[in-house]
């Protein structure tokens, strides 16, 4: 299967440079993946096509204060560091750098005057660093004081409020981009989606930048993910078992919580609470978790494209995207959504 595949031309001016004034005023996609019918809605109407026999399914990450401005301390030249992903040895990241040809091996960074330190380690294969971090408290503390939240590089304009890159049901600090179909929900729709009697399960999965990397290599076979971290607690656990059981309808809110589901479920069972996945999930794959999915609209040649492909199928899902772009739909992180029912 060829990368190309998934390639399509997308115009600038529909790629969303701002979220919308209310989260829940996107418009929604309803996309019946056995008949390939395209249904054009507002999102408020996913209520419409939920019920008590669904278990829907959040992830609970927050997005990181990834970007860091700082200094060299020997020098005071000013370096910009990006937090990618945790590596597993304790405060050491994988980071992405800017000037990216001076900092060395061995570079010490200041960052809001000398509230954190930093100590570049060695250099990734795909031309990242891997640094060690030192402060006194909490990391995640010091990084909310010194640190900003980071958008994706398609999106040019400043937000205002950089709450609005968080899901309202954030938690787990972790991420370094935000999982997207999540945006689309309000306090208020949740609330009016559990009054229905819809169950709803929380998991977390961790965003990493290589989420949104389109596919270089010609073959999607050839692609090696990256890995990222998940979690899921025994009360949700026990949430999403007992909806397998009772052969309830698995809604996963985003590809984050696909990733993760996928990743964990086996035979109806959670064969694994937490850990790093890379799963790749493309077509001919076989879903063992969910059952239906609210997505966003995402890049040609992503891996993210290639997921939503394997659940809707590629001739469903082009169709889906050329209707969109058509009909003027808002595309990627504050874009509309999209429900492969």
């Amino acid at each position: 299967m060829k990368t190309e595949d998934f390639d399509y031309e997308l115009p600038e001016n529909l790629i969303a440079q701002r979220p919308l004034d209310k989260r829940d005023a996107s418009r929604l996609l309803v996309v019946d993946k056995l008949t390939g019918n395209l249904e054009h809605k507002q999102f408020l109407d996913i209520i419409s096509y939920l019920t008590p026999d669904d278990l829907l399914v959040l992830n609970k990450t927050k997005v990181l204060p990834a970007r860091l401005l700082g200094h060299k301390k020997d020098t005071g030249a000013k370096v910009e560091v990006f937090l990618v992903a945790p590596c597993k040895e304790d405060d050491t990241w994988e980071c992405l750098v800017k000037p990216g040809k001076k900092i060395k091996e061995g570079t010490e960074i200041v960052f809001a005057e000398g509230r954190l330190h930093a100590k570049v380690i060695s250099r990734t294969e795909s031309g990242g660093r891997i640094i060690s971090f030192f402060y006194e408290g909490l990391f995640m503390d010091v990084l909310s004081e010194t640190g900003e939240v980071p958008l994706p590089p398609y999106i040019k304009e400043k937000m205002e409020d950089a709450e609005r890159y968080q899901t309202v049901f954030a938690q787990d600090p972790g991420s370094v981009a935000a999982p997207t179909a999540g945006l689309h929900f309000t306090d208020d729709l949740l609330l009016a989606i559990k009054q229905k009697g819809v169950e709803i399960a929380e998991v977390t999965l961790h965003v990493g930048i290589g989420t949104f990397r389109p596919v270089s290599a010609t073959t999607i076979t050839e692609h090696k993910m990256h890995e990222e971290f998940f979690s899921i607690d025994a009360k949700n656990i026990a949430m999403i078992e007992e909806a397998f059981r009772k052969k309830k309808r698995i809604v996963s809110v985003g590809t984050t919580s696909t990733r993760t589901l996928e990743s964990a479920m086996e035979d109806g069972k959670i064969i694994k609470a937490s850990g790093w996945t890379n799963i790749f999930i493309y077509p001919g794959y076989q879903f063992k978790a969910i059952d239906a999915l609210i997505t966003n609209f995402h890049l040609p040649k992503s891996t993210l494209l290639m997921l939503v492909s394997a659940m809707a199928g590629t001739d469903v899902i082009k169709e889906a995207y050329k209707q969109a772009i058509e009909k003027e739909y808002r595309f990627f992180s504050f874009g509309d959504a999209m429900f492969i029912k």
